[in-house]
């Protein structure tokens, strides 16, 4: 049994690379327990932040167990509000990586969908396409997600907390996809370009295939590999780019609070000695956005056939 799993796994190309790197197994265990912790964060984590019945403000402050006035069943302290660090973090990652995850595979549709069209289209409508595409990149993504983030706070200027929560996030996942949608469609139309002068795709093209089947089922296949590489990489970006719009207050409000939030929020009493308010959302910060970081290099460096 071991023997056959031992040579799936060579004939596996993805699969042998990974098991035989360091940085990649480990980028990959960390980044796996943060996910599975967070996810898992109605389980896992030891209270519910917004179980309000469930806050005493008398716990506020309360630092980690192992220094002098912690206490067992607050592992990372408390905050300004008497909530767990460790059960806020939890359900922080949860929403940053929904918010990374979601505004990736917003841009991926729109990107691939844009790229796929101008580069198998050519003439006028690529033109048009990629014209678009370089007004878009010539605005700085965070000024940009700014930019979407202040005009939907002017469309619904009198809506309250709750209704200011839900609006909080499609506005976030739209303003992020937005900003990053032109990198897979100019990665999608170069590959598109030299892919749709293959022998494959003409002679579907002579036996009378429509176009839209035909860069459906032969073209797009075959670009996709580029955009696997920069979908895993761009995932860590929207995390941080969610995270600088939440700590310069634009992002997610406090009462559904993401590891941004938690970081802008625990900033306001980094002088004052509760320095683990901070400290510990922005270690989760840090350890997530670097693991995706390297398993996005590794398999870069996996699915370029120059280095094999």
């Amino acid at each position: 049994m071991l023997a056959r799993i031992r040579r799936a796994w060579r004939a596996s190309d993805l699969a042998y690379d990974f098991f035989r790197s360091p940085a990649a197994l480990l980028a990959a265990l960390v980044g796996a327990t943060l996910l599975v912790a967070s996810l898992g964060a109605p389980w896992f984590a030891p209270q519910d932040p917004f179980d309000l019945a469930k806050l005493d403000l008398i716990d506020a402050f309360k630092p980690p167990a192992w220094l002098a006035g912690g206490e067992r069943h607050y592992l990372l302290g408390t905050d300004g509000q008497g909530r767990d660090v460790l059960s806020v973090v939890l359900y922080g990652t949860r929403l940053s990586v929904a918010i990374g995850l979601a505004s990736v595979l917003l841009a991926i549709l729109v990107g691939v969908g844009t790229g796929l069209a101008a580069g198998f289209l050519g003439g006028g409508a690529d033109a048009l396409l990629m014209r678009l595409a370089d007004v878009q990149l010539s605005f700085p993504a965070i000024l940009f997600a700014l930019l979407v983030a202040g005009v939907a706070r002017e469309l619904f200027p009198h809506a309250g907390a709750d209704a200011g929560a839900r609006h909080a996030l499609p506005v976030l996942v739209l303003a992020i996809a937005a900003a990053s949608w032109p990198q897979y469609a100019r990665t999608v139309r170069g590959s598109t370009l030299v892919t749709r002068n293959r022998e494959y795709v003409l002679a579907a093209r002579v036996i009378g295939v429509s176009p839209l089947r035909n860069a459906l089922t032969h073209v797009l296949p075959n670009v996709l590999g580029p955009v696997y590489v920069l979908a895993t990489v761009n995932v860590a970006t929207a995390i941080i780019t969610e995270a600088t719009l939440s700590f310069l207050g634009v992002g997610v409000p406090p009462t559904t609070p993401s590891l941004g939030t938690l970081i802008r929020i625990g900033n306001d009493f980094l002088l004052s000695g509760e320095w683990w308010i901070v400290v510990f959302p922005g270690a989760a910060l840090l350890l997530l956005a670097l693991s995706i970081n390297l398993l996005g290099d590794w398999l870069r460096d996996a699915l370029n056939p120059r280095l094999r």
